[in-house]
């Protein structure tokens, strides 16, 4: 008996881990009650179906502390963004927390969702990322120093050639505009 509560006790500072402790947590009423308070009645199913289905698809994440998925998810939902891996606006990654000795999960913002913050301020006319294609890079501007490209008008020639590089831009309703080329090696 004596074994069995220090057990119960230690076992309080241990992180609940695993798909099943995920599942009970956030199936929990108090946990429900919160999310709704959170998140809105509205948005609060598709928010846990969510994550859960992310915990689900994701085995190195369900390894991760409920709470931290549950944080990294509500961070994400702060700044309206779905937490749907499938829409890539943001993850909840698995990190080691070598301080607790367990796994937790962080929020990280992916590059679809710097694009829609981008987009609701309405200050931008164009944003887009693209693969440059071997002859279409042509070097760098002489005064300016910007990346010039050619883009080959065929889409059918153009897919049959390598990717040589990334280039990135976006313009804004003021006309400011940012471009940038990134080698694939620098990639």
């Amino acid at each position: 008996m004596a074994v069995a509560n220090s057990l119960q006790k230690g076992s309080k500072n241990v992180p609940m881990t695993g798909i099943k402790a995920f599942n009970n947590l956030i199936g929990s009423d108090l946990m429900k009650a919160k999310i709704y308070q959170m998140v809105g009645r509205t948005d609060a199913q598709e928010f846990i179906t969510s994550i859960t289905s992310a915990v689900n698809s994701n085995p190195a994440l369900a390894e991760c502390d409920s709470q931290s998925i549950i944080s990294a998810a509500l961070l994400g939902q702060s700044l309206h963004l779905k937490p749907s891996p499938q829409l890539g606006y943001f993850y909840m990654v698995p990190y080691n927390n070598k301080n607790k000795g367990c796994k937790e999960a962080q929020f990280q913002m992916g590059y679809k969702g710097y694009i829609q913050l981008a987009i609701r301020t309405s200050e931008y006319v164009d944003i887009d990322a693209m693969e440059i294609r071997e002859g279409e890079y042509l070097g760098r501007n002489k005064i300016t120093g910007k990346p010039q490209f050619e883009f080959i008008e065929d889409d059918g020639v153009r897919e049959n050639l390598p990717v040589v590089g990334y280039m990135a831009y976006f313009e804004m309703k003021n006309g400011y505009i940012k471009q940038i080329y990134w080698s694939k090696e620098k990639m």
